[in-house]
């Protein structure tokens, strides 16, 4: 493993294992901080509108040009992909934590087990709130993770690449035999989803999870996401990983559109997109880490402090959401352009209220509460 500064643990819900006067990795900060606002675009969706309209644009909050419009970016550029450098940051997290408790002379296994078995905890009752909670996956993926995790890089990258495409692969072979009745509720408001399909996407899901896990830790060897490489690697990598991702994401939305947005496209569709999810994330990675490097600057800040308290920010986005798009509006129509709108609102306060606490406090304060009960102890939360 490259040197590297001193660091806290970074993944995308972390919390700082280290003393508050040690140096940290900006970057990866800042990649948290951008992964933790960008999945609120996929999130917001669910939280305004039927389940079937995140998959299928055409089901609903399509009134305008504009909206359509919001529609297939996020589908092309957004969908999957902030939540694979979502992944990718809690694979070095894990990593980060296992290695800097084993250095303490901890117990580094148990205590990350313990640790991830809270954020199980955490992750079920916020399941209570909306089903669409990472944090359950995430926990129950950091075993494998830590198994896995000393394996070389150029294993870890073989293995999380085929783990995170294996679902797509398989919806490829069965596509064929899935009916619209099956798809339900993912494709079309009403109906029940197939237990079959259902066990489809929960492979998808746990998959592209893990898989990606597995590619951060790998790219963390490598001392690729601390920014370790030349800005000629890094640029390479962003041309590369959009000049792949990109095409392939177009391409499987363009299946769905040209058959109407049959369910006999459902499947082969996200299929192909989701083969373009590894190199979207690669890309956006390396710009992030391009830019982390060149600013210093007051956004540049306030991303940094969304990372540093991304667990709380995570959290607070699905009460937000939930409080002000499923309850407050409950019952009218919502377009993708005031949910963009609402998305947008939500970072203003984000960007604003994380530097502000960060200024006060030391850790986020769910991060300051599951600190707390990993060790078992009252931590310092002032500064």
């Amino acid at each position: 493993m490259p040197d590297t500064p001193v660091v806290t643990d970074s993944s995308p819900t972390a919390t700082p294992t280290a003393p508050q006067t040690a140096q940290r990795i900006d970057s990866l900060d800042v990649i948290r901080g951008v992964a933790t606002l960008g999945i609120l675009l996929m999130n917001a969706v669910t939280f305004a509108l039927p389940i079937a309209a995140y998959k299928n644009l055409e089901q609903a909050g399509n009134e305008t040009l504009l909206d359509t419009a919001i529609g297939v970016a996020g589908r092309i550029l957004v969908d999957q992909k902030m939540m694979a450098l979502f992944s990718l940051l809690f694979g070095v997290g894990i990593v980060i934590f296992a290695d800097r408790a084993a250095a303490k002379g901890r117990r580094s296994i148990w205590l990350s087990l313990w640790r991830n078995l809270l954020l199980f905890i955490v992750g079920l009752a916020h399941t209570i709130l909306w089903d669409g909670d990472i944090l359950t996956v995430y926990a129950l993926c950091a075993p494998v993770v830590l198994l896995l995790h000393k394996l070389p890089a150029a294993w870890l990258f073989g293995i999380g690449f085929a783990v995170a495409n294996a679902s797509a692969v398989l919806s490829l072979l069965v596509n064929s035999s899935i009916e619209d009745a099956d798809l339900g509720e993912v494709w079309f408001i009403g109906g029940e989803l197939s237990d079959g399909v259902a066990g489809l996407f929960l492979l998808d899901a746990f998959g592209r999870a893990l898989g990606l896990m597995l590619i951060g830790v790998g790219l963390f060897r490598l001392g690729f996401v601390q920014g370790n490489a030349s800005q000629a690697v890094y640029r390479r990598a962003a041309v590369w990983g959009f000049g792949v991702g990109v095409p392939l994401s177009a391409a499987g939305l363009l299946m769905n559109t040209s058959t109407d947005w049959a369910g006999s496209s459902a499947l082969s569709g996200h299929a192909i997109s989701t083969f373009g999810t590894v190199p979207m994330a690669l890309g956006y990675l390396s710009l992030i880490v391009l830019w982390a490097g060149r600013n210093s600057g007051g956004l540049h800040a306030r991303f940094q402090a969304v990372g540093r308290m991304a667990l709380t920010n995570y959290l607070t986005q699905t009460l937000i959401g939930l409080a002000v798009l499923t309850t407050a509006l409950d019952g009218v129509d919502v377009s993708r352009t005031f949910v963009l709108g609402f998305v947008v609102a939500v970072w203003g306060l984000q960007l604003a209220w994380s530097p502000w606490w960060l200024a006060r406090f030391r850790f986020g304060p769910f991060e300051w509460a599951w600190r707390c009960a990993t060790y078992r102890s009252l931590q310092p939360l002032r500064r």
